[in-house]
């Protein structure tokens, strides 16, 4: 069996998740010469990202992966990461090509041998995850954000992890007595039984001390990590939060290689650490972070924030690997998740069972694909 056809595709498409943004994904298409399709991704998120993606892809098309053997995926990871030793080897685009490449890989060695990528991976270690919800805040009411997220949470969902500094006008992040309003308001909306998460966007830029004290505000009503309320790196600043407050430290979803997380890992300031195998270097990338994780005694996070590509990416590294202790759901219905393929994932009354089927155990919807072509 040999590989025959590599095609990237830039898609953009609506998402009511995030206030109805244009997002922008990098799919690819890789076909044997027995016509099996293997699918993968990259979140590339910007126009400009999906489109160098894409050209990278083709260099990787033409240099690596046409004519070769797509049963030794793992000697293809490492050929592209030879290959892009000038332009990325520590990250950047280069790595959502290796990503959105190495996913589709996983799925037709898994289509080839008849299982699933999952028992490639040595098979589940939990029976089911918790499913939370994972969106945006956008209105400007709190009392209105939290019965919308209390109607999310009604179909079952196990907790919440709401984005702050995200477009529309819910405005949180910015303002210390809001924030504490908006926390306080879900906490006692949504009940002490569910998860609350607070995940701090691009937008917000506090210092050490506002971290602390908003923070220790929220401590008070028990939630359940923080995320990224300093960046994406100042080890010397999340210390200081650490030892100031009682709540979970939560980032690394912007690192792109094992060798990144590990810096993370290894400064003692992490608690939960997000990965996305869509950035990440994928299904090779997130399960080596696992294993990394599991060493620390730490929690490992699925950012599974795109399409149903990386949603099954995600799932099977997650249930094959004790580090990963739930998974997050979009709530509202969206292009990418609910029209990509022909079974959606959902969870059943608050859990999500294992992944079946061959592959990545989705059927990609090509229709569906050309029609948000970028």
């Amino acid at each position: 069996m040999k590989i025959v056809k590599v095609e990237p595709i830039p898609v953009s498409y609506p998402e009511p998740n995030d206030h109805d943004a244009i997002r922008h994904l990098c799919l690819v298409k890789i076909t044997t010469d027995d016509g099996l399709v293997g699918w993968g991704e990259s979140i590339t998120q910007f126009k400009e990202a999906s489109h160098a993606t894409a050209a990278i892809i083709r260099g990787f098309a033409e240099e690596t992966l046409l004519g070769a053997d797509p049963l030794h995926n793992d000697r293809l990871y490492h050929r592209m990461k030879d290959q892009m030793w000038w332009y990325g080897y520590e990250g950047g685009i280069a790595s959502y090509a290796v990503s959105a490449v190495d996913i589709a890989l996983w799925d037709l060695k898994g289509k080839a041998l008849g299982v699933s990528v999952l028992d490639l991976l040595g098979g589940p270690v939990h029976d089911r995850l918790p499913a939370i919800a994972s969106s945006h805040a956008h209105h400007r009411s709190i009392s209105a954000m939290a019965e919308e997220a209390s109607e999310w949470l009604s179909t079952g969902l196990q907790g919440m992890k709401v984005g702050f500094g995200k477009r529309g006008d819910a405005h949180l992040g910015f303002e210390h007595d809001r924030d504490v309003e908006y926390v306080r308001v879900m906490r006692e909306t949504i009940g002490s039984d569910k998860m609350l998460m607070l995940d701090l966007g691009i937008r917000i830029k506090w210092d050490v001390t506002t971290a602390v004290e908003r923070t220790r505000a929220f401590d008070e009503y028990g939630i359940d990590w923080i995320e990224e309320p300093l960046g994406a790196w100042d080890p010397e600043g999340y210390a200081n939060l650490r030892g100031k407050t009682v709540t979970r430290i939560a980032y690394g979803e912007r690192e792109w290689t094992l060798e990144g997380f590990e810096r993370i890992l290894r400064t003692g300031t992490v608690d939960v650490i997000g990965c996305d195998p869509g950035r990440a270097e994928g299904i090779t990338g997130f399960k080596r972070l696992t294993e990394r994780v599991e060493f620390y005694r730490r929690q490992a996070n699925a950012h599974a924030w795109s399409s149903a590509i990386v949603s099954a990416a995600s799932l099977a590294v997650s249930f094959s690997s004790s580090a990963c202790k739930l998974f997050e759901f979009k709530p509202l219905r969206n292009p990418m998740q609910h029209e990509l393929v022909a079974v959606p994932f959902e969870h059943h009354d608050g859990w999500v069972h294992p992944p079946t089927g061959p592959g990545l155990g989705i059927e990609v919807i090509e229709e569906v694909v050309d029609r948000y072509r970028a």
